[in-house]
Formats: structure tokens, C-alpha cells, sequence
């Protein structure tokens, strides 16, 4: 078989054994990470964006153009840049008001409808190929699923997206860290997950295509990792890919390239 339960020790990411798959106990939920494995983002262009929630401008006292507002807003994201790496969420409500708040703009829709039209038209989304076989597979099985996500967009628009490109699925929760402040490898959504869950960690998966965020939180909260490095359309992978290969774990986990493989080792 293609798949195998492997081990990434101290001799580095990519050298493993693989090993026998019997001992391993057969989950009652799998949590997935959001961006680059359950969907990607291919095409992502801010102004368009930008473009698109301009009209639902009621107020523009400076005359600001479209152009202006998405640069501005953009820097403003990269000042926060370091925030995000200590592990802190700035969620996309708040990036909002520093970009038209100081230039006297508002809006004839609510900001959580300008946050909503805005990423979609900046990045409308797609499936990662094999997602939506393996949650009607896990479903079928009657493995629960939910969603664990750090994204600054906020939870109730990462809903409305995952339920608009995957129409189909049973996730019970969706968690996002702009909605608490904190960023995975920090074991507080995972926390939170298991507590919506009702379950013990060692009845829950994680899967994921980071080994920091993804792999060792999940590993670190009890659960067992799954290691997701999927390519999506126009040959996207994950950001990560180059990151994780200087990580080193000496854990077990399951490292696959397709969603095929996990429903074969579910099925194994």
C-alpha cells in the first residue's frame, strides 16, 4: 500500500521506517486544518477584493480609491506580522476598522458583509482534490468531523465559505483563531475542540499541512497527527512544505499526499 504509519525521528523530516498500522486505534473524530487541506486559495488578488466591496461604500470623505484602501490595508497587515508569529491572532474585523476608519469610510452593509464579499471575490476558493470523497466516506463511517483553522478571516465567514464549497459536510464545529485570540501550536483551540467534541484526545485526529501548527499542537494535545501535503489545482502546495523539513519530531504520525491514503488506512 501506498500509505504507512511513519516515523519522523531525530534523523530528520523525510527519512522514515515504515511501520505496521495494527496497534493503532480507529478514531470517533477527525479534525481537519482549513487552508491547503480541506481548500485552497489559488488566484488570490487583494484589490479584487477591494474592487468588489467598493460600491457598498457610503461614506468616502477623502475620495480614497480602491487602490489606496487595499495598499494601506495590506501594510497594515504586515506590521502585524510579528504578532501572528508570536502566536497571536488579529482577526480581519479589526484590519477592517484600521483601513477605513481613519479616512472616514463606511459602509451601507454591515462589516462582516464587507469581510464576506471581499474574500470572495480576492479568493473565491477551491477543493483540495479528494476532500469531498473522504468526508462522505467519514460520515458513512460515522467518524465525526470538525474544523480547527488559524486564519484572520473570523469564524462565522470561514462557515459560510466551507459550507458554499463543501455543501456536503457534517462538520459539527468550526474554529477559527481570530474568534480566540490565539494561534495553533497554543493548545487552547485544541482544548476547546475536545470540549465541543465531548471526547478524550486519544479518540481524535488532527490533520493538517503544518508540521509546527498542525502536527506537533495536535500531538502535543493528545491527539494523533495526520500529516497532509496535498496539491491543489494549478499545482498549489502547502506554504509550509520547505518549513517542515527542518522539523524533527520523534513521535508517530501519519504522513500522506492524498485523501485517498487516509481512507485507505482507515479502511487497512
Amino acid at each position: 500500500m501506498r500509505w504507512g504509519l511513519r516515523f519522523l525521528g531525530c534523523c530528520g523530516y523525510g527519512l522514515f521506517r515504515e511501520r505496521s498500522c495494527m496497534g493503532l486505534q480507529k478514531p470517533e473524530m477527525i479534525l481537519f486544518d482549513y487552508g491547503c487541506t480541506l481548500l485552497h486559495e489559488p488566484g488570490t488578488d487583494f484589490l479584487r477584493g477591494e474592487e468588489a466591496v467598493y460600491p457598498l461604500i457610503a461614506e468616502n470623505p477623502m475620495g480614497k480609491t480602491a487602490k489606496e484602501l487595499c495598499d494601506f490595508g495590506l501594510e497594515n497587515f504586515r506590521q502585524l506580522r510579528d504578532c501572528r508569529h508570536m502566536g497571536f491572532e488579529i482577526s480581519e474585523i479589526q484590519l477592517l476598522r484600521c483601513k477605513y476608519d481613519p479616512f472616514g469610510i463606511t459602509f451601507s452593509v454591515p462589516l462582516s458583509e464587507v469581510e464576506q464579499r471581499l474574500w470572495d471575490a480576492a479568493a473565491p476558493g477551491a477543493c483540495m482534490p479528494g476532500i469531498e470523497e473522504l468526508l462522505a466516506f467519514l460520515h458513512g463511517q460515522g467518524i465525526r468531523t470538525g474544523v480547527i483553522s488559524n486564519l484572520g478571516w473570523t469564524g462565522e465567514a470561514l462557515c459560510k465559505r466551507i459550507d458554499r464549497l463543501l455543501p456536503d459536510n457534517h462538520f459539527e464545529f468550526v474554529l477559527a483563531s481570530s474568534d480566540y485570540a490565539f494561534r495553533k501550536p497554543h493548545p487552547l483551540l485544541f482544548r476547546i475542540a475536545l470540549q465541543k467534541a465531548g471526547l478524550a484526545p486519544e479518540r481524535v485526529w488532527f490533520c493538517g499541512d503544518s508540521m509546527e501548527a498542525d502536527i506537533l499542537g495536535a500531538h502535543r494535545a493528545g491527539m494523533f497527527p495526520v500529516l497532509y501535503e496535498g496539491e491543489g489545482e494549478e499545482g498549489e502546495r502547502s506554504p509550509y512544505l520547505e518549513k517542515n523539513k527542518q522539523i524533527n519530531v520523534n513521535f508517530d504520525l501519519l504522513h500522506i499526499h492524498h485523501w485517498r491514503e487516509l481512507r485507505e488506512a482507515l479502511e487497512g
